[in-house]
């Protein structure tokens, strides 16, 4: 047969014409073609958070936020020493820091996912390029699973769920948390753990199948929500806190919203959610234990519930670290980090103004719940207002000192608000797209101009001081083995964690004591920042705040043995840098005798 019959006759010999299958390209393009409104929105959030962080490259290593950089030197520690998990080289209790006591990981905020993640970029680049790419990603993965979520799950138009999800992902408190706090702004998980608790509802809903509920359906949704509390638990625990008490305080307002649903898939879906809570807690017994009951356990709060409240005036200010906003506004919050509940007269009327407009809507009605509870509930136990105790008595008062929630700071309640804002925002542009009249146009440009009231400056940075040679050539292998113990001169503190920055510096590869880090070393066990000065550390801590050299003698040289000991140390390191350098290596000298200059730094070896 000809090459022209062939082609005559088609596919399997039949008469007609054949049929050309779409290339690799053709599909690629055509693929782009259905999810342009996709892409779009996805690459101008990751413009976004790029410009919004932009700061701190091209070199991260150089420069440091410059409202919150204590907390950027703990995080980028926490991301080294997480990174150590693909070598095999890690513990819930770590003894690269506060040696040799350590530190319980799961009773601090050390996003371990997030760490073991990006462990390849962490030892390729270094911990700060992975903090900087994780304060823009954060940012804009938020935006972009919000956006998915609002398209897929509430079928919005791809303006409106553009909108809603860039609050969502860069809100005033997003964009405060996004100094340094990675553990709050890492939220991309938060869609996926709605959309599997309304996958599971809607499979517990028996309505308009036979045979009842989609058990099947219900079971995959229990194990997926089950994996995605896990993955969560890693991340950031206190944001799996606040998505679960949202969720609590909605679900009523919901049902009663829509009370046939809620008798036909109550069974099932109680049923589903109880199979993710007893798959989540198989996996996460031990790591609660852990970190409740193991060793260097906190017991109870750090934070007074009393201080780390929201102002109520705050809601109706604009955030200092938006384009409109002003420093005066500062004094309404605990630190530049917790500007969650600053959203502006602007945002809580259009809101308001769109949840009524929206009517009896089962989801407008639970997320206009879900935000009031929640904005309550970011008071505290007595409401602030203009910085002033009032005396007048909130909510919260009533969950001072409960399990769990004690742990959480009252204000960043506040941070729910955002993602149920853009729900209905979402909600009323799309219903506005779809009918005739003013409100078409209205509800959009009502939207779009309120978000502007909010939009975000670029996060302030500041050059941050050069590491040493010593450690950045790596001259701290001549020092101390991979694993044992160097003592930096003076000693890291929450404070000043600064000499934190040489362990992140060499992975984590060796320990160091004291530092910054949340222990049992409050009064009577209570938590607290940091740990006990030994008083060899607390000597040349003084020699470097003061200059002046203290009188050494037996009493003290036999002092500072016995902490060597206690730390375990391999070396003693003081570097050029050290304030009052020249005093404190005489000091050293008298303690431990002649040092070895290693480039520029003067260790002693044990």
């Amino acid at each position: 047969m000809t090459s022209a019959a062939r082609t005559a006759l088609g596919p399997a010999g039949r008469l007609g014409p054949a049929v050309t299958r779409p290339t690799r390209t053709a599909r690629l393009l055509a693929a782009v073609a259905r999810h342009r409104a996709g892409l779009l929105a996805g690459l101008i959030f990751a413009l976004l958070a790029g410009w919004l962080t932009h700061g701190l490259w091209p070199a991260p290593g150089q420069r440091v936020l410059a409202l919150n950089p204590a907390d950027q030197t703990l995080y980028e520690w926490f991301l080294a020493v997480d990174s150590r998990a693909v070598l095999g080289d890690f513990g819930l209790l770590t003894d690269r820091l506060n040696a040799p006591d350590g530190v319980n990981l799961l009773a601090n905020t050390t996003v371990i996912a997030l760490g073991v993640l990006l462990a390849p970029v962490t030892f390729a680049f270094g911990a700060p390029v992975t903090f900087a790419l994780l304060v823009a990603g954060n940012l804009a993965g938020t935006a972009i699973a919000w956006y998915l979520l609002f398209t897929r799950t509430l079928r919005a138009h791809p303006l409106a769920a553009a909108l809603g999800a860039a609050l969502c992902g860069f809100g005033p408190g997003m964009v405060s948390q996004s100094n340094a706090h990675l553990h709050m702004t890492a939220q991309w998980l938060v869609p996926a753990l709605v959309w599997l608790v309304v996958r599971l509802l809607r499979a517990a809903d028996p309505a308009g199948r036979t045979g009842g509920p989609d058990r099947r359906r219900a079971a995959t949704s229990a194990v997926g929500l089950a994996a995605a509390v896990t993955a969560q638990f890693f991340v950031g625990e206190e944001v799996l806190f606040l998505t679960a008490v949202t969720l609590l305080v909605m679900a009523p307002a919901y049902g009663l919203a829509d009370r046939a649903r809620l008798r036909r898939a109550l069974p099932a879906f109680a049923g589903g959610l109880a199979m993710a809570a007893v798959l989540a807690g198989f996996v996460l017994g031990y790591p609660m234990w852990h970190q409740f009951a193991g060793p260097q356990a906190v017991p109870g709060p750090l934070f007074d519930p009393y201080h780390y409240v929201a102002d109520l005036t705050s809601w109706v200010a604009l955030s200092p670290l938006s384009v409109l906003g002003g420093d005066a506004a500062s004094r309404l919050a605990t630190g530049p980090a917790e500007f969650n509940t600053f959203l502006g007269w602007p945002l809580l009327l259009v809101t308001a103004a769109c949840a009524a407009w929206l009517g009896r809507r089962p989801v407008a009605v639970a997320c206009a719940a879900g935000a009031v509870i929640m904005g309550v509930l970011s008071l505290g136990p007595e409401v602030l207002i203009a910085g002033d105790r009032s005396g007048l008595r909130a909510p919260y008062a009533l969950l001072v000192g409960l399990p769990l929630v004690d742990s959480a700071l009252p204000t960043r309640f506040g941070l729910a608000v955002l993602p149920l804002a853009g729900a209905i925002l979402t909600l009323a542009v799309d219903r506005a797209l779809t009918e005739r009249g003013r409100a078409r146009r209205l509800v959009p440009v009502a939207a779009g101009v309120t978000l502007l009231s909010v939009f975000p400056a670029p996060l302030p940075t500041t050059p941050r001081p050069p590491l040493p040679e010593f450690i950045t050539a790596g001259h701290w292998r001549q020092c101390v083995h991979p694993g044992g113990v160097l003592v930096p001169v003076p000693a890291a503190t929450p404070t000043d964690p600064g000499p934190m920055r040489w362990a992140t510096a060499a992975n984590a590869a060796f320990g160091i004591p004291e530092g910054f880090f949340i222990g049992p070393y409050g009064n009577d066990g209570a938590p607290a920042f940091g740990t006990y000065r030994r008083p060899t550390s607390a000597l040349l801590a003084d020699v470097a705040a003061r200059g002046v050299a203290p009188a050494i003698g037996d009493e003290q040289r036999q002092q500072a043995a016995r902490d060597l000991r206690f730390w375990g140390a391999s070396c003693v390191a003081l570097t050029d840098d050290a304030p009052h350098a020249e005093t404190l290596r005489r000091t050293l000298e008298a303690l431990l005798g002649p040092g070895t200059r290693v480039a520029d730094a003067w260790t002693w070896r044990f």
